[in-house]
């Protein structure tokens, strides 16, 4: 199993329970389960995949992917009422996962010969996409453009951090484990202890 594989895996494993949390949420069905899974799961590296022309899509070339997303769907819908805030664990699965997948899309950049501005750009979509569509679909506030909460400003500073790590040490796996850390603590920071970037304020309500 490669390196990549791997985070491919365990990022899938991740954002596909927090995509069935939030089809408990929405109170679907098994299928919806599924599908909403799924779509959380492979959705960052469906779109990592067809921006790099990578063919045939990592969950097309070895459903395995799609399988740990549907198993998972299916352990979360009779499992979910367990949970006493539903919400919240999403919000860290999410957190968890956010990491993972970024990992796997500068990773997956990388292997592709890609440059630094487009490595980058590939580990914010990885782990941004399968969050926003999940949230879109369950018609919740998408936790990427919650005020106040770093998202894709870690997604960002997580795929800076194995760029830059890269320049000092020739390991690939101490620039992942980085990418991961600091990805990692700067999400968990802004939801524990509200970390934030400065965002906008109009001068006046009306502009």
């Amino acid at each position: 199993m490669t390196i990549l594989t791997a985070l491919d895996y365990a990022a899938v494993l991740v954002f596909a329970l927090s995509g069935a949390l939030a089809a408990s949420r929405a109170q679907l069905d098994i299928v919806g389960f599924a599908f909403l899974a799924s779509l959380t799961a492979l959705g960052g590296g469906t779109v990592r995949d067809l921006l790099l022309d990578r063919n045939p899509v990592f969950w097309i070339a070895d459903p395995t992917p799609l399988a740990i997303a549907c198993t998972a769907a299916v352990l979360v819908f009779f499992t979910a009422h367990l949970l006493e805030s539903r919400q919240a664990v999403i919000t860290w699965l999410d957190a968890l996962a956010l990491p993972i997948a970024v990992a796997a899309g500068v990773r997956a950049a990388t292997e592709t010969g890609q440059s630094v501005p487009i490595i980058l750009i590939m580990g914010i979509a990885t782990g941004c996409f399968g969050g926003l569509l999940r949230d879109i679909v369950a018609n919740e506030v998408p936790l990427l453009i919650r005020t106040g909460k770093l998202y894709v400003t870690a997604a960002f500073a997580g795929a800076g951090a194995y760029l830059v790590s890269g320049l000092f040490w020739p390991s690939d796996m101490l620039s992942l484990a980085a990418c991961i850390l600091v990805c990692f603590t700067l999400r968990a920071g802004s939801l524990l202890y509200g970390w934030q970037m400065p965002v906008y304020k109009p001068r006046s309500p009306r502009s």
